[in-house]
């Protein structure tokens, strides 16, 4: 099944096209990242499948409905995770997460939420003792409380530590493992390498390529760099093809171990880099 089916989406303001004949679709059950600079589209793209902003033209399809015309019963299907909310600072982080799961016919259980994104010891501590960090995971809670199919994540994991980011991407994966679709828009990228099924690229209003991380602009076929360590003579590295052929050559050479070896593809964020230029 396709959970979201988006055709020559367009969006303009003041006669300024910022989606300009956007299209993807996201399967279900699909971690789908979607990248862009600031700028691109990607926020106003989003904000329509949300059913939050109107569009121009095109056709747009979440969980089989128009999202602009968007009813109760379809809103509950979704979780919606905002970049900033700065709600109710008077209440505690379990009145908020129980609050929000009376808006919903089948809620997860609160303090099961609570416990997921890692604040079961701040549960019964106001939102405006918080750090941002920790008032962050409230919003994921707040978005995941309804036990939607579907989950749009807005930078999830702005404000977050190394570690906490690391148990947010277990919670995504357990999501994702139950079967919920998950659209992410996120600046890291080894936060899309890590939970996206698929990444698609948006710049200056249109997308430029959809693909796994792994394949993304080619980066399973590029050109790999094998570097090493020669003796008396400093580092050597060398752009190749083949380089397999070129770390069994070393070997030979070196007679087994090769000193300080290392292959290297480009990364994910070289090729995205190099995908969007200056972003403009």
């Amino acid at each position: 099944m396709t959970a979201v089916h988006v055709r020559d989406l367009r969006k303009h303001y003041g006669g300024n096209p910022a989606v300009g004949g956007v299209e993807f679709d996201i399967a279900a059950g699909e971690v789908f990242a979607l990248l862009g600079p600031n700028g691109a589209g990607k926020s106003t793209t989003v904000e329509i499948l949300e059913g939050h902003r109107s569009r121009d033209s095109g056709e747009v399809s979440v969980l089989g409905a128009d999202p602009g015309e968007a009813t109760r019963e379809w809103r509950s299907r979704i979780g919606i995770v905002l970049q900033t909310s700065n709600e109710a600072p008077e209440l505690t982080v379990r009145e908020m997460v129980r609050h929000f799961s009376g808006y919903y016919p089948s809620p997860r259980d609160a303090d099961q939420v609570i416990e997921a994104v890692g604040l079961s010891e701040k549960a019964d501590a106001k939102l405006a003792q918080l750090s941002g960090g920790q008032r962050r995971r409230v919003d994921v809670a707040l978005g995941i409380i309804g036990n939607p199919e579907l989950i749009f994540l807005d930078e999830p994991t702005t404000g977050f530590d190394p570690e906490a980011r690391r148990q947010f991407w277990k919670l995504i994966e357990g999501l994702a493992d139950g079967g919920t679709t998950i659209l992410l828009t996120t600046h890291y990228l080894d936060e899309a390498e890590a939970l996206a099924d698929r990444v698609g690229v948006i710049a200056r209003g249109k997308v430029l390529e959809i693909n796994t991380p792994q394949k993304l602009g080619g980066r399973s076929t590029a050109t790999a760099r094998v570097s090493w360590a020669e003796p008396g003579d400093g580092h050597k590295s060398l752009e190749t093809a083949t380089p397999t052929q070129v770390v069994a050559e070393l070997s030979q050479r070196f007679g087994g171990e090769v000193p300080e070896l290392a292959v290297t593809r480009p990364s994910l964020e070289d090729v995205y880099l190099s995908m969007i230029g200056d972003g403009s």
